[in-house]
């Protein structure tokens, strides 16, 4: 967990109002390998000045913000005057509505999260209730709040004892499937094909266990480094073929008989059950 959080404000609902502060769940650095530009002949590394056309080189402190109202007009607009815009209200993760979690589309997350947690003991049991109310309802919660200087539209949901705050897409910002109903057209399959996809996909249903899955390219990659830096050749394994195109009832037969010996079960096919889901809109 981060020692800092990286805001503070209130979780309202209706009357009820809490305080509590945000982390990023992401750790920091997350094991990433980060490559640097390099000038090619001496292998200086590339930099990045900030240049006024006029005058040349500029400081951080001599750059300002500003909004181009006409072509090459600007109006500066202050950091004061952007939090002259802000009240308490901005600092308010206001919960609209709950929603049923099978009700929501991840088609609309950003990718950016935070854990929500109590800013001090006195919000700590109404905190705590309304996670334990949004589990034994099996909701989450839409709202709204005012994140990195725009306001954004958030989902609430609990995680444990947590509530994790995920920033999302509003409607018009996300190309609907419609999009691309052209490349991906609704198909006749035959019931024998079906039967043996979903007995493929039921025997590879398994607990799902984040531990399993490394990061192979990063792992790679470190490998490499690390031989080039101590002046070897890394050397790399033969490739190995592709997948082969062949006839897709064969191919599904094949695939269901590795997945059933790998695993040493035959599951059939789960009954199908369908629940109709709301959109955000």
């Amino acid at each position: 967990m981060a020692t800092r959080s990286s805001w503070k404000g209130y979780l309202q609902l209706s009357l009820v109002c809490v305080p509590v502060k945000a982390y990023s769940t992401s750790t920091s650095g997350g094991g990433e390998i980060h490559l640097h530009q390099l000038h090619a002949d001496c292998h200086s590394r590339i930099q990045y000045k900030k240049v006024c056309p006029l005058h040349g080189e500029v400081r951080t402190d001599q750059i300002v913000s500003g909004y181009e109202y006409a072509r090459d007009r600007y109006v500066v607009v202050d950091p004061d005057e952007l939090g002259r815009l802000r009240t308490e209200a901005d600092k308010a993760i206001k919960i609209d509505v709950f929603i049923a979690s099978g009700a929501f589309d991840p088609l609309y997350t950003t990718g950016k999260k935070y854990y929500l947690a109590p800013n001090g003991p006195a919000g700590q049991k109404a905190y705590a209730l309304l996670a334990q109310a949004m589990v034994a309802e099996d909701c989450y919660g839409i709202a709204q709040v005012v994140l990195h200087g725009r306001e954004q539209l958030v989902l609430l949901r609990p995680q444990e004892n947590l509530l994790v705050l995920e920033v999302l897409h509003y409607r018009h910002q996300v190309t609907q499937p419609s999009a691309l109903a052209d490349e991906a057209p609704k198909m006749e399959v035959s019931a024998e094909e079906l039967h043996m996809a979903r007995t493929l996909v039921s025997a590879s249903i398994a607990d799902f266990n984040l531990e399993k899955h490394t990061d192979l390219y990063t792992s790679k990659l470190q490998q490499l480094i690390e031989a080039k830096v101590a002046g070897q050749e890394l050397v790399t394994p033969p490739a190995t073929p592709g997948p082969q195109v062949i006839n897709l009832m064969e191919a599904l037969r094949q695939s269901v008989a590795r997945v059933q010996e790998t695993n040493g079960t035959k599951k059939e096919p789960r009954k199908s059950t369908r629940r109709l889901v709301r959109k955000i809109s």
